[in-house]
């Protein structure tokens, strides 16, 4: 891989009313011509993302998105995905149009920022456009707020001054491996090759924790399930195996306890979710009936094929220890339905290619639903016997 996975940088959303100049910036800021611009009122419709390095900051993904007044035929529609975008948003750039202030939209929107525990900065846009008189009345109202115009480069440079200053200070994402394995240790990574591995590369989740590692120096090795027993006789003093979830019970059972032993699926559960949850949530699977409903959430999209991990093995893991009839929706991307209260249990991807904000929201909608969530490592660790084993390395 040559560029940082999305779900890695910190996610920039950018708000506000139609025609508020918020594309016209993202173009500024990027110095690119990334979304369309136009003096119609609801030209963008659908969110448009931009992935750059913020230099000194790093990297980040920025998200321009429709307006949230938007009262064209399909408003509802590009509003209701405009707030889906505050769920992934972890720092927002709130834009207003300098010549229409809306002190009650403006709340509004604060107010949101507040719900989703959003860091945000003000941008009064268009300020050429302005009098000196209503340049000075914002400034005194609203004394933190960055004036902007796309037509004065300097003030687009203050903008990503002041951005990236509070980025600065916004919580990075822990460690997969830090904590877990000394500096210097070794970890040994499972990786079966079967019709659902991607031919010439690994996929994301290998590739981030071989880089952990190498960001805290310890030492890794990739192996095949079926080189793993000469693997452990070439190397010595290994801290920790981790394996796909779906040859967990084969690694367990060539590992003999010899060493502790996870998945990628539960690390990406601690880095990114709430690992105590899910070792409560995939208790819910003792307590199915007939007629049960259990939502599958995959945070990437791809083809079906009969080694499905998702689709296909889970649920029939399931189906096998539960023996009763249960029913399954799936969910992929950015899908996740409103309508939680209807499932018994939900059971949600390692989330690779989501940041770690959303996978958070997830959790608490979930929770205030009163449904519990669980993680697909956790589920097939739980299944074939070996859940505490698995999350040992945690405690």
């Amino acid at each position: 891989m040559n560029n940082t996975p999305n779900s890695n940088r910190k996610h920039i959303g950018i708000f506000g009313k139609t025609n508020a100049g918020k594309s016209s910036l993202l173009n500024a800021i990027t110095e690119q011509d990334i979304a369309i611009v136009s003096d119609i009122p609801g030209t963008t419709t659908d969110s448009v993302t931009k992935a750059m390095e913020l230099i000194p900051f790093g990297p980040v993904l920025f998200i321009d998105t429709a307006g949230l007044d938007d009262d064209s035929a399909l408003g509802k529609l590009r509003v209701n995905n405009t707030l889906k975008e505050f769920k992934r948003t972890d720092f927002a750039i709130f834009v207003m149009d300098s010549n229409s202030l809306d002190l009650d939209f403006y709340n509004k929107q604060i107010n949101i920022f507040k719900k989703y525990n959003i860091p945000y900065i003000l941008v009064f846009n268009k300020i050429d456009t302005c009098t000196h008189e209503q340049v000075q009345t914002l400034k005194e109202k609203f004394p933190n707020a960055i004036m902007t115009s796309v037509n004065n480069r300097e003030s687009i440079l203050r903008l990503k001054e002041t951005l990236i200053k509070n980025l600065q200070t916004t919580e990075e994402e822990p460690s997969l491996i830090k904590g877990l394995v000394p500096y210097n240790g070794t970890i040994v990574m499972v990786v079966p090759v079967d019709s659902e591995a991607p031919k010439g590369r690994l996929i994301l989740p290998q590739v981030q924790v071989i880089r952990d590692c190498l960001d805290n120096g310890i030492k890794s090795y990739v192996v095949r399930d079926t080189e793993l027993e000469s693997a452990l006789e070439d190397l010595k003093n290994i801290d920790l195996v981790i394996t796909d979830s779906q040859a967990f019970k084969k690694v367990d059972s060539i590992l003999n306890n010899r060493t502790k032993l996870t998945s990628f699926s539960i690390l990406f559960a601690r880095q990114k979710g709430d690992l105590d949850a899910f070792v409560e949530g995939v208790k819910t699977l003792d307590n199915l009936v007939d007629g049960s409903k259990i939502l599958i959430s995959e945070s990437c999209t791809h083809n079906t094929s009969h080694e499905d991990i998702g689709k296909v093995k889970i649920p029939n893991l399931i189906k096998k220890y539960t023996a009763k009839q249960i029913n399954f929706d799936f969910k992929m991307g950015k899908d996740f339905p409103e309508n939680l209260d209807e499932y018994d249990l939900i059971i949600h991807c390692g989330s690779c290619m989501l940041n770690k904000k959303i996978m958070q929201n997830r959790i608490k909608e979930s929770h205030e639903n009163g449904v519990p969530i669980t993680n697909y490592g956790i589920v097939i660790a739980y299944l074939t016997g070996i859940l505490d084993k698995s999350i040992e390395i945690f405690s």
